[in-house]
């Protein structure tokens, strides 16, 4: 099964399978963004958080190899008026095209073995002065049950992140959260949170 089977399968189980909600961890950090106005969301889904920063005058792109998850985001963005740009593609077929002031991510399940090129995209997709903010599931998740993969090699650990960004200011954590987020992602779970800023 390909990555968009993979997700449509999920995404076609709830409304909204993580919610509607941005991940309270992004949206937390809506002060240090103030000045910051192009933003893009990788492995976006069903839109939550693209949605959340659409809301709050960002210019937002969401990418996601789910066009189901896509569907709903841009319906929702029409509902509330908002200008969204999708591109439905596997993030490891992504081309950095353009520059961002923000990069941000929720739950981005890539292979160990795809990280180092997707880092590095990220990095150079950032302009000076932007942000990569993230939240992952820690490798320890697979000793909890509020969601995410079951399979090592799509869990994190801080060294993932610290041997990459080498242009950046790096401020990465492994954090115990209480999750609440739709059906998908209920409960007590282990996290990396990652704030990165390029320099």
């Amino acid at each position: 099964m390909n990555q968009q089977e993979f997700w449509n399968t999920k995404f076609s189980k709830a409304d909204y399978f993580y919610g509607i909600n941005p991940n309270e961890f992004l949206a937390s950090n809506m002060k240090i963004l103030e000045n910051h106005k192009k933003l893009l969301c990788l492995g976006e889904g069903e839109g939550r958080n693209a949605l959340f920063f659409a809301k709050n005058g960002f210019d937002v792109s969401a990418i996601d190899a789910s066009n189901l998850g896509l569907e709903k985001l841009k319906n929702r963005a029409i509902e509330e008026k908002l200008d969204i740009q999708t591109i439905c593609m596997d993030l490891n077929d992504w081309t950095v095209l353009e520059k961002y002031d923000v990069i941000v991510a929720s739950y981005l399940h890539m292979y160990k073995n795809e990280r180092e090129e997707l880092f590095k995209k990220i990095e150079n997709s950032l302009n000076t002065n932007g942000y990569f903010i993230g939240e992952f599931f820690s490798t320890k998740q697979l000793s909890y049950n509020s969601g995410g993969p079951k399979d090592l090699d799509l869990l994190y650990t801080v060294e993932d992140f610290m041997g990459y960004f080498n242009l950046c200011e790096k401020n990465i954590t492994e954090e115990i959260v209480i999750l609440d987020e739709g059906i998908g992602h209920q409960g007590e779970a282990c996290v990396i949170r990652v704030k990165i800023k390029k320099v």
